[in-house]
C-alpha cells in the first residue's frame, strides 16, 4: 500500500507506463529494458519515490526487468529581456535589466530515452 506521500509519484508512475507501452507497441517491441527520465529539481517529483513506485508498477509489464535512470536536472533562471543567466542563489531579477527572472529549466518531467527489445 502506498501512503499519501507516495500517490503522486505513483499516478504519475502510471501514466509513465502508459505512454511507455504505446511507444513500445508502436514499435513492436517485446520488452523494455532501460527507462531514461530527466526530472526537475522543481518538478514536485521526489525520485526516491519515484523509483519506488515504479518498482512495484512494472510488474507483470513489458517493463518488469527494466531499470531506471533519472537524471537530475537543478533548477535554472535567466533574465526574459537580455537572457543572461541567474545564479542559484542569487536574488531572481537581472542585475542588468532589473527584470524579474523566468524559470528556464528545472520543473521538467521528461521520458527522454527507451531501450526497447524488438524481434
Amino acid at each position: 500500500m502506498f501512503v499519501d506521500d507516495q500517490m503522486h509519484e505513483y499516478s504519475i508512475v502510471l501514466a509513465l507506463m502508459e505512454r511507455i507501452e504505446a511507444e513500445a507497441a508502436a514499435r513492436g517491441a517485446v520488452a523494455v529494458h532501460r527507462v531514461r527520465l530527466r526530472i526537475g529539481a522543481l518538478s514536485g517529483i521526489e525520485p526516491v519515490l519515484l523509483e519506488s513506485a515504479f518498482s512495484l508498477v512494472r510488474e507483470h509489464t513489458m517493463c518488469e526487468s527494466a531499470t531506471l535512470d533519472i537524471e537530475r536536472v537543478p533548477a535554472s533562471w535567466c533574465c526574459p529581456r537580455c537572457d543572461r543567466s541567474i545564479a542559484a542563489g542569487d536574488i531572481l531579477q537581472c542585475p542588468d535589466c532589473n527584470e524579474p527572472a523566468r524559470l528556464q529549466g528545472g520543473d521538467e518531467i521528461l521520458l527522454e530515452q527507451l531501450e526497447l527489445e524488438v524481434p
